[in-house]
């Protein structure tokens, strides 16, 4: 790392973002974790747009599919945990990132320290969740990078790149929040399996991302408050307009609630299957 990329907060995030192999990902955050708790770094300026890349750093493996090309995952068998925890991986990398670009990007938006704070901790978890994972992956007998992965997350930080409002709404509360719906089921999936070492990771990710959802709404209903903007409809307008995925229930209206995620946000989205104008 340059002396310039040890200066701020935001050229540290910067410089997680660039990063390209997974294990330089996760020893950044380390490092800009206990730096930014020690007080040893200024926030930064804003890293100018132009300086920010369009796409994070990622290792020659694995091969980035469309969507639409991705083969429907096994659901029983070593092989299909495998691409379980492959899946979860790559989604837990790109959250590093998203977590990072976030810092880095509106490091000028005049937010208090408590604002970096939480999301310093974010990205310090998303390492330690795709670390949780890449192990299981290596005791499972396989490797981050021996199955082609989805291409389409990074679209959401594309999207809202020009707006910390809109980046709240979509990653944390429509994502994130996305996360809570689905890893319960998944725990339980690999309780019957007899697969107790999948099962303890996912509920060390499913505890933190309600603290990441209640961070996101907390800074979000910030943001509102200091525009005068309706936090729902806000939300509902925010989403419309940014978020390319599927809205669809069941949701796990009991842990969005816990997180402060309220149906009066989120079901009148329900059906959404794309931006609108």
């Amino acid at each position: 790392m340059t002396d310039d990329a040890q200066a701020t907060l935001a050229n540290m995030a910067r410089a997680i973002v660039l990063a390209c192999s997974p294990e330089q990902k996760m020893a950044l955050a380390g490092a800009l974790s206990g730096a930014w708790r020690e007080r040893r770094l200024t926030i930064g300026g804003r890293v100018p747009a132009l300086k920010m890349p369009a796409r994070p750093g990622r290792p020659e493996r694995p091969c980035l599919l469309a969507p639409r090309e991705m083969a429907k995952r096994s659901a029983s068998g070593d092989r299909g945990r495998i691409a379980l925890v492959h899946a979860l991986a790559h989604i837990e990398l790109n959250a590093i990132d998203l977590a990072f670009d976030l810092v880095a990007r509106f490091a000028d938006c005049d937010m208090p320290r408590a604002f970096f704070d939480d999301w310093v901790k974010v990205g310090a978890e998303e390492a330690r969740h795709f670390a949780l994972l890449d192990a299981r992956l290596k005791a499972l007998g396989s490797h981050y990078g021996a199955l082609p992965a989805h291409d389409g997350l990074w679209e959401a930080a594309q999207d809202t790149g020009h707006s910390l409002l809109a980046r709240l709404a979509v990653i944390p509360l429509v994502l994130e929040a996305r996360g809570l719906d689905v890893t319960p089921a998944m725990i339980a999936r690999s309780k019957r399996a007899g697969d107790t070492e999948t099962a303890t990771a996912l509920e060390t990710i499913y505890r933190d991302e309600k603290g990441h959802v209640a961070i996101g709404l907390r800074w979000f209903r910030h943001l509102c408050e200091r525009e005068k903007l309706p936090p729902e409809p806000t939300f509902q307008k925010l989403v419309r307009r940014h978020f390319r995925g599927k809205l669809k229930p069941p949701f796990n209206d009991a842990a969005r609630s816990a997180a402060g995620l309220t149906p009066g946000f989120y079901r009148p989205l329900a059906g959404l299957t794309g931006p609108t104008a």
